[in-house]
């Protein structure tokens, strides 16, 4: 319904945009027929007072008249557009927008290929009412990374909003019913609950002294160390406690429904814990131990893909160059039953471009057509655009970056970041990958008139993302906004013209006396040099030829 409404309101924009169009061009009908009567021989200066007799003799009935079909046109242009709505593939929007010679070339190939192979993939897609806010699988360190940032800038990179959904992960993953049974889990349960960074601190060292506390030891790492290295420390040993939790739990889990809580809650505990000192390990630079690492926790815990481990290994992978490695990871996550992310589609675009990248060129291509291997880079490309938009410019490096929050919206801006934050690199190295994201990413749009309304190979584009982008992101970063609701300068001209010409009008009608003073001194400034012109003309053309041709 949300999608529907939308249409309808950029449907009734469009008309009144017609509307202000047809009074401007009726308008502009009448001062034609005005400049007929008082055409050539005839001086015009003669003849002002005809046209303020005119203007005098309008009645309210003629604007009623001029009111009322303007609204009799938007109404059938509103008719008719919710008619052919499905039909149009062209918008205002569209028209503004402009390309260079070979890329509209490169697109428009692309578009009749790939029109003349699409797939019936337009299925029964979910509608997703509301924006799911995901865990951000590479999240940075609070202490390590987002504090030293808050130090040396005096900016808050993370918002409340994000800290609040971190610290309901916190207790969803770290507590169970049976905390109050052990002292130290009993003070940790509150200590995630806690606001104040230092407050939680020292309830993990209070935890810590009275037992060997694994989720102690996740807090302090997470938050008071300031280094990496400091960090992969307290990891090491929240491990060690944590493997500890688990036997123990595992051989109880069978015993009641209290006894598989708690082992529900050590499982989560082991795993954060192994997946963070995986991202330390990636961090220090030990990226091959990072990725045995990722893939053993991959192969202990097949069923806990609510972590997205399988991104932090595409990322670790990149890095290493190992794009065969990369691929396999692809044809396993990249399925139409899971769910996408940008990493997933802008990795497979990357995979694809890498194999023509290097010998691409926009007019080479304009010349002869795309390739095969071009045209399914280019295909992957717009698919990965379609689903998040906001990312080629942040890889083409035309916004600026900022540290990517600890929450991401799926097809939003927050997304965008994360990914091209930790991508960025893989994109530049591969040679020519840019050049052809931005050559063709573009064209994206262009398949996709109405976004909100109707998807091409995803899902229609959700309408909350800019709100929730806001509250996930700090208020220093402009947030991206697609689609964008500027209008082009066609559109602004013409409603301002058509404004500015019913304003007159209603002065006219109001004042017609002054009115008619402006119009005679501004139809004097404006014609006098045409008038000046004919004076010369009459005095160097004989008569008897002027005559003959003021006759034809």
């Amino acid at each position: 319904m949300a999608e529907a409404g939308t249409g309808f309101l950029e449907q009734l924009k469009s008309c009144i945009v017609w509307s202000w169009t047809y009074l401007w061009t009726l308008w502009f009908f009448i001062m034609l027929f005005l400049v007929y009567i008082l055409r050539v021989p005839l001086k015009i200066n003669d003849n002002l007072s005809t046209v303020s007799m005119f203007l005098n003799t309008l009645t309210p009935k003629f604007y009623v008249a001029l009111t009322g079909t303007s609204s009799l046109i938007s109404g059938l242009i509103l008719i008719f557009q919710n008619m052919n709505r499905r039909q149009t593939c062209k918008t205002w929007i569209q028209f503004s927008t402009t390309h260079s010679n070979a890329r509209e070339e490169i697109t428009e190939c692309y578009l009749q290929y790939h029109h003349s192979e699409r797939r019936n993939i337009q299925k029964a897609r979910p509608h997703h009412k509301e924006c799911k806010v995901w865990r951000n699988p590479l999240n940075l360190f609070r202490g390590a990374e987002y504090n030293r940032y808050t130090w040396v800038t005096g900016r808050e990179p993370l918002t409340y909003y994000d800290m609040n959904l971190s610290a309901q992960d916190h207790q969803t993953f770290f507590t169970c019913d049976t905390d109050h049974l052990r002292p130290a889990d009993a003070i940790m349960q509150k200590a995630w609950r806690e606001r104040n960074p230092q407050a939680r601190i020292s309830a993990a060292h209070e935890a810590l002294e009275l037992n060997e506390c694994a989720t102690a030891y996740i807090l302090l790492a997470e938050e008071e160390a300031t280094t990496i290295v400091e960090a992969e420390k307290l990891f090491k040993q929240a491990l060690k406690a944590g493997e500890g939790c688990y036997r123990r739990s595992q051989q109880l889990q069978h015993h009641g429904a209290q006894y598989e809580a708690q082992h529900r809650r050590d499982t989560n505990v082991l795993v954060y814990i192994k997946r963070r000192l995986a991202m330390c390990a990636r961090k220090l630079g030990r990226t091959r131990e990072a990725v045995k690492m990722m893939r053993d926790l991959m192969k202990e815990f097949p069923l806990l893909s609510m972590f997205n481990i399988h991104e932090n290994l595409l990322e670790a992978l990149l890095e290493l160059q190992a794009y065969a490695d990369v691929q396999a990871v692809l044809a396993k996550y990249d399925d139409i039953s899971l769910p996408k992310s940008a990493t997933i589609c802008y990795t497979a675009a990357l995979l694809k471009a890498r194999a023509v990248s290097d010998k691409f060129s926009p007019e080479a291509a304009s010349r002869r057509g795309l390739s095969t291997a071009e045209m399914n880079a280019v295909e992957a490309i717009h698919r990965a655009v379609e689903f998040n938009p906001h990312v080629p410019k942040y890889l083409l490096e035309m916004k600026s970056l900022i540290l990517p929050p600890e929450h991401i919206l799926k097809r939003g801006d927050s997304e965008a970041i994360a990914y091209a934050f930790f991508h960025l690199q893989h994109w530049k190295r591969v040679e020519g990958a840019l050049n052809l994201l931005h050559c063709t990413w573009e064209g994206t749009f262009r398949m996709i008139p109405y976004p909100l309304e109707k998807g091409h190979l995803f899902y229609p584009y959700p309408i909350c993302t800019e709100t929730a982008d806001r509250e996930l992101l700090p208020s220093f970063h402009e947030v991206s906004v697609y689609p964008k609701k500027e209008l082009p300068f066609f559109i602004l001209f013409t409603a301002g013209l058509c404004s500015f010409t019913a304003m007159l009008a209603l002065l006219t009608h109001q004042f017609p006396e002054l009115m008619g003073v402006f119009a005679k001194a501004f139809l004097s400034t404006l014609f006098a040099p045409l008038n000046f012109v004919m004076e010369k003309v009459e005095s160097i053309l004989p008569s008897s030829l002027w005559h003959q041709l003021t006759r034809i």
